[in-house]
């Protein structure tokens, strides 16, 4: 195989794809949840947070194959197992069945770490000058932002 040149040093693109798979992790973990949660909502905001969480997993899930495919970009296999992401999301998932403004608060937090872990996968970009990645978790980080803006005003009085 041809040694690969991109204008991005080893060292830099390993530092890259592991705050991409780290990136795409959470991404896929917080997608299950919130599908989970669309599956499984109850109450007064049925329909509303129903037609919301579909929003949002469906956003997840072309994310996923974005940051999957740039991790491929860059010369390494994307994580793609349970296992993998497991191992390496920072995103917390229960197995209980929470009531809906409860579902609205982990997802909140769930889109707050996902944020976090995006922009330090966008510093490492940076520092590469890997300018592909960092419009891509930009892009991310943007698209995540808003979304905790608006679960976060269904939480306020």
């Amino acid at each position: 195989m041809e040694k690969m040149n991109i204008g991005i040093e080893t060292q830099n693109r390993e530092l890259v794809v592991d705050a991409l798979s780290r990136t795409l992790a959470d991404t896929y973990t917080l997608y299950l949840e919130t599908h989970r949660y669309h599956w499984n909502v109850t109450g007064r905001m049925f329909q509303t947070l129903h037609d919301m969480f579909e929003e949002q997993y469906t956003d997840m899930w072309n994310a996923i194959d974005e940051l999957a495919e740039r991790v491929r970009s860059l010369g390494s296999f994307a994580p793609g197992t349970y296992k993998e992401f497991s191992n390496l999301t920072s995103i917390e998932v229960n197995d209980d069945v929470p009531p809906a403004l409860t579902m609205v608060s982990n997802l909140l937090k769930g889109h707050e770490t996902l944020i976090r872990t995006a922009r330090k996968g966008l510093e490492e970009a940076e520092k590469a000058r890997d300018q592909a990645t960092a419009d891509l978790l930009t892009q991310r980080v943007q698209t995540h932002e808003k979304t905790a803006w608006m679960l976060r005003s269904l939480l306020q009085d």
